[in-house]
C-alpha cells in the first residue's frame, strides 16, 4: 500500500501513471518548425565539422552508460515529505525536456533524410541520447511509485512553433545549460558524496557529456548559416534567448531552493555559477553575451522572485478566480517590466572579446 507520505500531492490518471504538471511560462515545452525551410539549408560551409560531429555521435560513447544498478535496489522511503515532492518534480521536469528533444530531434531526422542526410543522422542519433535520458529518468520516478505516461504527453502537450533560427538559438542554450547544470550538481556531490541522497547523480558526468556534444552540434549548424548570427536581428534574438533562459532557470530554481538544499547546495549560488559558465560559452558562438556582473541583473530577476510569491499565495488564497486577476495583475506587470529593463541593459559584445571556456 502506497501511504500520501510516499506520494505527497501528486494526482493520477491511473494508478502509478502521475498527471502531468501543469503547463506554465516556466515549465518545459515541447517546440515544432519550418521542417521544409529547415531541409533548404546550405550546410556546406561548415560541413567538415559537422561531419566530425556526426562521428561522435556514431561512437555512441554512453551506449553502455545508462544501466542502473544494485544501489537503486532499495526502498527510497527515506526520502520523505517535501523533499520527497520536490525531488519527484526535478525528475518530472528533467524527464519532460529531455523527452521533448528526443520528439523534436526524431521528427526533424525523419523529415530531412532525403534532403539533407547529415544533418538527418546527426538529429537521429541524438534523438536517441535524449530517448535514452528520458527513460532513465523515468524508472528514477518509479522507484518512488509514480511515473510518466511519455506517449500521453506526446498526444496532451501544446506545440510552440518556432522557425528554424529560433529552434538552433533556445537547442543550443538547451544543450549547454544542461551540460554546466549536470556537471557542477555532480562536481559538488563528487566533492561531497554523504548529499548524494540518490543514485542518478553518479551518472550525471558522462550523461552531461552528451548535452555538450549536442550544444556543439548546434553551434556548428548556426556557423553554417551565418546570416543567423551577423546582423542586428540576431544580436537582439540571441539577447531574448540568453535572457529568456536565464531567468525561468533562476525562478524555477529558487522556487525549489529546497530541492537543492537537500543535496548541500545553495540554489542561488549554484545558478549564478552555471549562468556565469553558460553565458561564457554561448559567447564563442553568439555576437553578444549578457552582463550577469552587473548587479542589476540579480536584483531585478530577485523583484520576480518576490513577485511569484505573491502571485502563488493569491492562487492558494480563497479569492474567487475572477478577483484572484485584479490582485495579481500589478505583479504580472512588474515581473514584464523588470524582464523588460534586463533586456533592454546594454549586453557585451562577444565578438569583440571571445572568452576561453575552462
Amino acid at each position: 500500500m502506497v501511504d500520501s507520505l510516499k506520494k505527497p500531492g501528486f494526482e493520477e490518471i491511473r494508478p502509478g501513471i502521475k498527471v502531468p504538471a501543469q503547463e506554465t511560462l516556466l515549465t518545459p515545452r515541447f517546440y515544432t518548425t519550418d521542417f521544409d525551410e529547415m531541409s533548404r539549408m546550405d550546410i556546406s560551409v561548415n560541413e567538415d565539422e559537422l561531419r566530425a560531429i556526426l562521428e561522435e555521435f556514431r561512437a555512441d560513447y554512453n551506449r553502455h552508460h545508462f544501466v542502473r544498478d544494485s544501489e537503486f535496489e532499495q526502498s527510497w522511503d527515506r526520502i520523505d515529505g517535501e523533499t520527497r515532492r520536490l525531488f519527484v518534480e526535478f525528475l518530472e521536469r528533467s524527464c519532460t525536456a529531455e523527452f521533448s528533444g528526443f520528439l523534436l530531434y526524431k521528427e526533424l531526422g525523419r523529415r530531412l533524410k532525403d534532403k539533407s542526410p547529415v544533418l538527418a543522422e546527426c538529429f537521429n542519433l541524438m534523438s536517441r541520447d535524449e530517448a535514452r535520458h528520458a527513460g532513465f529518468l523515468n524508472k528514477a520516478l518509479s522507484d518512488f511509485n509514480l511515473s510518466l505516461d511519455l506517449g500521453f504527453l506526446t498526444k496532451s502537450r501544446k506545440y510552440t512553433f518556432f522557425k528554424p533560427k529560433f529552434i538552433f538559438y533556445a537547442t543550443y542554450l538547451s544543450e549547454k545549460i544542461g551540460y554546466w547544470r549536470y556537471i557542477t550538481i555532480y562536481r559538488h556531490l563528487e566533492a561531497h558524496p554523504e548529499d548524494r541522497i540518490y543514485p542518478i547523480f553518479r551518472w550525471f558526468e558522462n550523461w552531461c557529456q552528451d548535452e555538450n556534444r549536442h550544444g556543439d552540434f548546434f553551434d556548428a549548424i548556426m556557423k553554417s548559416q551565418p546570416q543567423m548570427l551577423n546582423d542586428w536581428k540576431a544580436r537582439l534574438w540571441c539577447r531574448f534567448f540568453l535572457l529568456s533562459v536565464f531567468a525561468t532557470m533562476y525562478l524555477n530554481d529558487v522556487q525549489r531552493k529546497d530541492f537543492y538544499a537537500s543535496i548541500g547546495l545553495d540554489a542561488r549560488e549554484y545558478d549564478k555559477y552555471v549562468i556565469e559558465k553558460t553565458n561564457e560559452t554561448a559567447g564563442r558562438v553568439f555576437p553578444v553575451m549578457l552582463d550577469v556582473e552587473n548587479p542589476e541583473f540579480y536584483e531585478r530577476l530577485e523583484v520576480c522572485v518576490k513577485n511569484n510569491e505573491k502571485l502563488s499565495a493569491i492562487a492558494n488564497s480563497n479569492t474567487p478566480k475572477f478577483l484572484q486577476f485584479f490582485q495579481k495583475l500589478p505583479y504580472y506587470v512588474s515581473n514584464a517590466w523588470q524582464i523588460l529593463r534586463l533586456y533592454f541593459t546594454k549586453p557585451i559584445d562577444a565578438e569583440a572579446t571571445r572568452y576561453v571556456v575552462r
